[in-house]
């Protein structure tokens, strides 16, 4: 491609490129007036080798599948102006403490917790979106996982046995947002410890799952404690699964909205702070937002509620830290609540 004396090259699934960094790199430094973007499923390739021999010459961007306001804008463009509006007071709140209120009942809520089931069902990949019957998205959800997990990160990362890696991934689909246990998914999957870890970094580095930590003020008592593990696409994972079921009727709509949740955090706070869990005795809080200058506690309840009630894992973190805010996402109660000197609202999840 030409553009005022510029060229533009694409190149599709460099990680398979032998060489690849240093070739790039020959082109680099010897095609003037050249722009080279490359694509790669494996992060690990172009994250390491590749990155290697391009120091100072590049720079790397994650291209994840669609957020819910992605997905809106893709379905109805009048209810994703409708969700950025409520989407951005929510953001305001947890970045820097700007307060609101929703006010009057939302007469778009159910439209918006239609459009959320049908994303915590079957995911943000753009052709899922775009695919029109409940068959057609199945059947691209397998070709993904044909193509992408089967073939590309088994294929090309080595893993000597593949059926084990499927084995450890659909236990960890089956346990989603619970704190790992080491020993029963070792147990369940035929695997090793050592392994298990190795594949927990290459399902990170791939963008399979994400793997969030508990919340410590000692920083050597938070990395020794077991972190929990969600997924980047909840489709991906219902079909590891099997189970397409409506979220009003699913016995773990409670795991899928708490990962919903997580996403749409990391999303909002991007590189300027971290998202953990808390967890003391038997006391737990779904995520804390750590920023620089605030803790916010944010725990999931998605079921109807009929007035302000604080849950207590929450209740003892709000005793312990003091925080200015803390959020209970629900599935259609607005409302707020003062404990001490912690303003507590309540929010739809469907707005984060």
């Amino acid at each position: 491609m030409l553009d005022a004396g510029r060229y533009y090259f694409l190149l599709d699934d460099f990680h398979y490129i032998k060489n690849g960094g240093q070739r790039l790199k020959l082109l680099y430094d010897t095609v003037k007036n050249a722009k080279f973007v490359i694509t790669g499923s494996s992060s690990l390739e172009l994250r390491g080798e590749t990155a290697a021999y391009l120091v100072g010459r590049m720079f790397s961007f994650e291209l994840l599948p669609f957020n819910f306001y992605e997905f809106l804008n893709a379905r109805d463009k009048r209810f994703a102006r409708i969700y950025r509006a409520r989407n951005r007071l929510v953001k305001n709140l947890i970045l820097s403490g700007t307060d609101f209120a929703f006010g009057e009942e939302d007469i778009f809520l159910d439209d918006l917790l239609k459009f959320l089931s049908e994303f915590i069902t079957y995911g943000g990949y753009p052709e899922v979106i775009k695919s029109k019957s409940k068959e057609e998205k199945l059947m691209v959800l397998k070709n993904i996982v044909n193509t992408y997990i089967d073939k590309d990160i088994v294929n090309f990362l080595n893993i000597a046995d593949a059926l084990k890696f499927k084995r450890v991934l659909t236990v960890l689909a089956s346990t989603s947002g619970n704190i790992v246990k080491y020993e029963a998914i070792c147990r369940n999957s035929n695997t090793y410890y050592k392994e298990l870890v190795s594949v927990f970094d290459i399902l990170q580095q791939t963008y399979i799952v994400d793997v969030i930590k508990p919340y410590h003020r000692n920083l050597v008592t938070e990395l020794r404690k077991n972190p929990k593990i969600y997924f980047i696409d909840p489709g991906l994972r219902n079909y590891l699964i099997n189970n397409f079921s409506e979220l009003a009727v699913r016995v773990d709509k409670g795991a899928l909205a708490e990962n919903f949740v997580l996403n749409r955090l990391k999303g909002m706070v991007g590189d300027q702070g971290l998202v953990h869990f808390w967890r003391k005795a038997k006391a737990e809080v779904d995520f804390v937002v750590g920023l620089p200058d605030r803790l916010i506690p944010v725990e999931v309840k998605f079921e109807s509620f009929t007035r302000e009630k604080i849950p207590k894992g929450l209740l003892s973190f709000i005793k312990t830290y003091s925080p200015a805010v803390a959020v209970v996402g629900t599935k259609n109660f607005s409302g707020e609540k003062m404990v001490d000197k912690t303003d507590v609202k309540f929010i739809p999840i469907v707005y984060f």
